[in-house]
């Protein structure tokens, strides 16, 4: 059997800040499961690897304990729907706090209420109305 994962990697130790985030901000943002470097890892109290469900949606988080050049980029990001203008308001307000919005929030033809935006820990989303059936 086979599965697919969202995998995010941090460095620096910012995943467990992600995790506090991330959870705040969506209610159906679940920790399955965290599992921390211990006292012998090269990182020790970071993330090694915490299990997220996200909305029914396998999600991977991690510090990396090795330091990269690369780091996240907005060609990449999580889209999510909202049913609600108010939850995707809240949502798109405490997402885009200390980040980069990329399109405000706005009606772009393809939705009535759409923006993009990198949060304060580099991660790219795209948040959407979905339209009245």
């Amino acid at each position: 059997m086979m599965s697919v994962s969202t995998h995010l990697m941090f460095q620096g130790g910012k995943a467990q800040a992600a995790v506090d985030l991330y959870a705040t901000v969506f209610l159906g943002f679940a920790v399955v499961s965290v599992e921390k470097y211990g006292p012998g890892d090269p990182t020790p109290g970071l993330v090694k690897i915490a299990k997220i469900n996200f909305h029914g949606h396998p999600l991977i988080i991690i510090d990396s304990p090795v330091p990269h050049k690369f780091d996240f980029t907005p060609s990449m990001s999580l889209f999510v729907d909202f049913d609600q203008t108010a939850d995707l308001d809240r949502t798109f307000n405490k997402l885009a706090a200390g980040g980069e919005v990329k399109m405000p929030l706005g009606d772009y033809g393809f939705s009535p209420r759409f923006g993009w935006l990198t949060d304060v820990l580099g991660v790219s989303w795209q948040l959407n109305l979905r339209k009245a059936q």
